[in-house]
């Protein structure tokens, strides 16, 4: 594993929490020579991220369609930056550079990213690792619906366990490091119709 992707919030959040884990989860990486994929913005919980591990030593590549760097929020002290045309475009390359995903605590946009890298597993389009790092029971709920969804046969749980999740940073890196991607062959379930 070279390269984790972060997605994350644009917003720092309300609890001073999201921020300094954000710190920890980025000196963590740099410290095991882990590069660093986000969004490429200068705002929010993703500068703090980028920040983090380009103060530890590290190498950040951010991805930030035009529409962004337009709006004055790219984050121009990176050791990459790539501009692209299209959000679509910008998930997609983002996807092709990490070898992992992890969600920190975020809005729509990043829970929009997460679902969309998480059912690509599901779809066997790719079989690298994707994770929640839970600061401050963030996304508890969200993994009670998850859970909810396995149980209504919505999910199977194989796919439901391709969602890793951790508290601390460090734990979180380390499942990625021996994550293992179940076989995945996509089946509809046509038996209801």
């Amino acid at each position: 594993m070279k390269r984790l992707c972060v997605y994350c919030g644009s917003s720092p959040g309300k609890s001073p929490e999201y921020v300094e884990v954000a710190k920890q989860l980025g000196r963590e990486m740099a410290m095991r020579g882990l590069e660093l994929v986000y969004g490429g913005a200068s705002i929010g919980i993703m500068r703090t991220i980028a920040d983090a591990v380009l103060n530890n030593g590290g190498k950040v590549t951010g991805v930030i369609p035009q529409v962004l760097v337009d709006k004055e929020v790219a984050h121009h002290h990176l050791s990459e930056l790539i501009i692209v045309n299209s959000m679509h475009e910008r998930k997609a390359l983002m996807a092709d550079l990490a070898d992992g995903f992890i969600a920190l605590p975020g809005g729509l946009g990043t829970l929009e990213e997460l679902f969309e890298i998480l059912t690509w597993a599901q779809l066997g389009l790719h079989r690298k690792p994707c994770a929640l790092l839970n600061v401050e029971n963030y996304y508890d709920a969200l993994i009670a619906f998850l859970d909810h969804s396995v149980i209504e046969a919505f999910v199977q749980e194989k796919h439901r366990s391709m969602l890793l999740v951790e508290t601390h940073p460090s734990a979180l890196i380390d499942k990625l490091i021996t994550y293992q991607a179940p076989i995945v062959e996509r089946v509809l379930d046509v038996t209801n119709t």
